[in-house]
Protein backbone atom coordinates (compact mmCIF):
# COMPACT_ATOMS: atom_id res chain seq x y z
CA UNK A 1 0.00 0.00 0.00
CA UNK A 2 2.86 2.28 0.93
CA UNK A 3 4.85 1.77 -2.40
CA UNK A 4 1.25 2.51 -4.14
CA UNK A 5 1.11 5.87 -2.59
CA UNK A 6 4.97 6.34 -3.15
CA UNK A 7 4.10 5.49 -6.91
CA UNK A 8 1.22 7.87 -7.23
CA UNK A 9 3.09 10.83 -5.75
CA UNK A 10 6.43 10.15 -7.96
CA UNK A 11 4.14 9.84 -10.43
CA UNK A 12 1.74 13.60 -9.66
CA UNK A 13 5.29 15.07 -9.16
CA UNK A 14 6.15 14.10 -12.80
CA UNK A 15 3.37 15.61 -14.15
CA UNK A 16 3.34 19.18 -12.77
CA UNK A 17 7.37 19.35 -13.71
CA UNK A 18 5.85 18.41 -17.15
CA UNK A 19 2.94 20.24 -17.26
CA UNK A 20 4.71 23.81 -15.52
CA UNK A 21 7.64 23.39 -17.79
CA UNK A 22 5.73 22.76 -20.94
CA UNK A 23 3.33 25.74 -19.97
CA UNK A 24 6.09 28.08 -18.73
CA UNK A 25 7.93 27.51 -22.11
CA UNK A 26 5.04 28.20 -24.54
CA UNK A 27 4.57 31.57 -22.49
CA UNK A 28 1.02 30.99 -20.40
CA UNK A 29 2.51 30.48 -17.15
CA UNK A 30 5.42 32.94 -15.32
CA UNK A 31 8.36 31.87 -13.82
CA UNK A 32 6.29 32.19 -10.43
CA UNK A 33 2.97 30.10 -10.47
CA UNK A 34 0.02 32.28 -9.78
CA UNK A 35 -2.14 30.45 -6.32
CA UNK A 36 -5.64 30.39 -5.34
CA UNK A 37 -6.13 28.30 -2.34
CA UNK A 38 -10.41 28.42 -3.05
CA UNK A 39 -10.26 26.93 -6.15
CA UNK A 40 -7.40 24.58 -5.10
CA UNK A 41 -9.70 23.70 -1.79
CA UNK A 42 -12.39 22.96 -4.77
CA UNK A 43 -10.78 19.82 -6.04
CA UNK A 44 -11.81 17.17 -3.98
CA UNK A 45 -15.26 18.14 -4.50
CA UNK A 46 -15.01 18.29 -8.54
CA UNK A 47 -13.08 15.21 -8.48
CA UNK A 48 -15.54 12.99 -6.66
CA UNK A 49 -18.38 14.46 -8.93
CA UNK A 50 -16.40 14.36 -12.24
CA UNK A 51 -14.69 10.66 -11.28
CA UNK A 52 -18.07 8.83 -12.80
CA UNK A 53 -17.71 10.50 -16.17
CA UNK A 54 -14.32 11.00 -16.69
CA UNK A 55 -13.42 7.27 -15.19
CA UNK A 56 -16.21 6.26 -17.85
CA UNK A 57 -15.15 7.78 -20.68
CA UNK A 58 -11.10 7.34 -20.18
CA UNK A 59 -11.43 3.77 -21.95
CA UNK A 60 -12.03 5.08 -25.00
CA UNK A 61 -11.48 8.66 -25.28
CA UNK A 62 -8.36 8.87 -22.55
CA UNK A 63 -7.27 12.10 -23.53
CA UNK A 64 -11.04 13.58 -23.71
CA UNK A 65 -11.22 12.39 -20.13
CA UNK A 66 -7.66 14.07 -19.18
CA UNK A 67 -8.34 17.57 -21.04
CA UNK A 68 -11.42 17.99 -20.09
CA UNK A 69 -10.53 18.35 -16.21
CA UNK A 70 -8.27 21.38 -17.93
CA UNK A 71 -10.75 23.21 -18.30
CA UNK A 72 -12.45 22.65 -15.99
CA UNK A 73 -9.36 24.20 -13.50
CA UNK A 74 -10.08 26.64 -15.98
CA UNK A 75 -13.61 27.37 -15.71
CA UNK A 76 -12.94 27.19 -11.66
CA UNK A 77 -10.19 30.40 -11.79
CA UNK A 78 -12.92 32.27 -13.58
CA UNK A 79 -15.37 31.88 -11.52
CA UNK A 80 -13.05 32.74 -8.71
CA UNK A 81 -12.28 36.01 -10.49
CA UNK A 82 -16.07 37.06 -11.84
CA UNK A 83 -17.89 36.75 -8.61
CA UNK A 84 -15.82 33.76 -5.81
CA UNK A 85 -18.87 35.00 -3.00
CA UNK A 86 -21.65 33.22 -4.99
CA UNK A 87 -20.09 30.82 -6.92
CA UNK A 88 -18.36 29.17 -3.71
CA UNK A 89 -21.82 29.03 -2.02
CA UNK A 90 -22.65 26.13 -5.27
CA UNK A 91 -21.75 22.50 -4.77
CA UNK A 92 -23.09 21.69 -8.16
CA UNK A 93 -20.13 23.75 -10.08
CA UNK A 94 -19.11 20.33 -12.32
CA UNK A 95 -23.16 19.20 -13.04
CA UNK A 96 -23.56 22.72 -13.82
CA UNK A 97 -20.62 22.73 -16.46
CA UNK A 98 -21.54 19.26 -17.87
CA UNK A 99 -24.97 20.50 -18.54
CA UNK A 100 -24.43 23.33 -20.48
CA UNK A 101 -24.32 20.97 -23.60
CA UNK A 102 -23.55 17.86 -22.15
CA UNK A 103 -19.98 15.96 -21.29
CA UNK A 104 -19.35 15.34 -25.15
CA UNK A 105 -19.37 19.18 -25.27
CA UNK A 106 -17.98 20.23 -22.08
CA UNK A 107 -14.74 21.39 -23.93
CA UNK A 108 -16.86 24.00 -26.25
CA UNK A 109 -19.10 24.98 -23.48
CA UNK A 110 -16.56 26.14 -21.37
CA UNK A 111 -14.14 28.04 -23.54
CA UNK A 112 -17.07 29.52 -25.47
CA UNK A 113 -19.75 30.10 -22.33
CA UNK A 114 -18.12 30.50 -19.25
CA UNK A 115 -14.60 31.45 -20.25
CA UNK A 116 -15.85 33.92 -23.09
CA UNK A 117 -13.51 33.17 -25.96
CA UNK A 118 -14.21 32.44 -29.22
CA UNK A 119 -12.46 32.55 -32.97
CA UNK A 120 -8.96 32.11 -32.90
CA UNK A 121 -8.50 32.44 -28.77
CA UNK A 122 -10.74 29.69 -28.57
CA UNK A 123 -9.05 27.32 -31.10
CA UNK A 124 -5.72 28.16 -28.78
CA UNK A 125 -6.81 27.64 -25.47
CA UNK A 126 -8.59 24.34 -26.75
CA UNK A 127 -5.22 23.07 -28.66
CA UNK A 128 -3.02 24.18 -25.69
CA UNK A 129 -5.64 21.85 -23.20
CA UNK A 130 -5.50 19.08 -26.12
CA UNK A 131 -1.60 19.20 -25.89
CA UNK A 132 -1.47 18.88 -22.70
CA UNK A 133 -4.11 16.34 -21.92
CA UNK A 134 -2.02 14.46 -24.66
CA UNK A 135 1.61 14.85 -22.82
CA UNK A 136 -0.30 13.10 -19.85
CA UNK A 137 -1.95 10.95 -21.24
CA UNK A 138 1.88 9.27 -22.36
CA UNK A 139 3.12 9.91 -19.02
CA UNK A 140 0.53 8.02 -17.89
CA UNK A 141 1.32 4.89 -20.73
CA UNK A 142 4.83 4.79 -19.14
CA UNK A 143 4.18 4.97 -16.02
CA UNK A 144 3.85 1.04 -16.44
CA UNK A 145 1.19 0.49 -13.78
CA UNK A 146 -1.33 -2.42 -14.00
CA UNK A 147 -4.99 -1.71 -15.57
CA UNK A 148 -7.08 -2.13 -13.18
CA UNK A 149 -5.59 -1.38 -9.95
CA UNK A 150 -5.09 0.74 -7.41
CA UNK A 151 -1.74 2.31 -8.48
CA UNK A 152 -3.71 3.07 -11.98
CA UNK A 153 -6.46 4.53 -9.66
CA UNK A 154 -4.03 6.91 -8.20
CA UNK A 155 -2.18 7.77 -10.85
CA UNK A 156 -5.00 8.41 -13.29
CA UNK A 157 -6.43 10.93 -10.26
CA UNK A 158 -3.27 12.50 -9.79
CA UNK A 159 -2.86 13.21 -13.17
CA UNK A 160 -6.73 15.10 -13.48
CA UNK A 161 -5.80 16.87 -10.28
CA UNK A 162 -2.49 18.54 -12.07
CA UNK A 163 -4.67 19.17 -15.07
CA UNK A 164 -7.15 20.67 -12.87
CA UNK A 165 -4.27 23.02 -11.35
CA UNK A 166 -2.61 23.87 -14.52
CA UNK A 167 -5.61 25.07 -15.99
CA UNK A 168 -6.73 27.31 -13.23
CA UNK A 169 -2.59 28.40 -12.97
CA UNK A 170 -3.11 29.42 -17.07
CA UNK A 171 -6.47 31.18 -16.77
CA UNK A 172 -5.50 33.15 -13.73
CA UNK A 173 -1.93 34.42 -15.59
CA UNK A 174 -4.59 34.97 -18.57
CA UNK A 175 -6.97 37.36 -15.81
CA UNK A 176 -3.69 39.05 -15.72
CA UNK A 177 -2.75 37.70 -11.66
CA UNK A 178 1.10 37.37 -11.62
CA UNK A 179 2.86 37.00 -9.06
CA UNK A 180 5.11 39.14 -8.06
CA UNK A 181 7.17 39.26 -4.86
CA UNK A 182 6.49 42.13 -2.43
CA UNK A 183 8.83 44.64 -1.47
Amino acid sequence: MNQNKETVALFEDKVRENLVSFLQHKGVLDMRLPECPDVEERWGEIAREYLPDGAREFQNYPVVSLGWMMFIGMAMARYWDVDWLMYSQRHDLYAGMRDIRGYDNMDEAIVEEVLGYSGDDAERISSLAAECASRVYSLLTHEHVEPGTEAALGCYIAALHQLYLAGMMIELNALGYHMSPMD
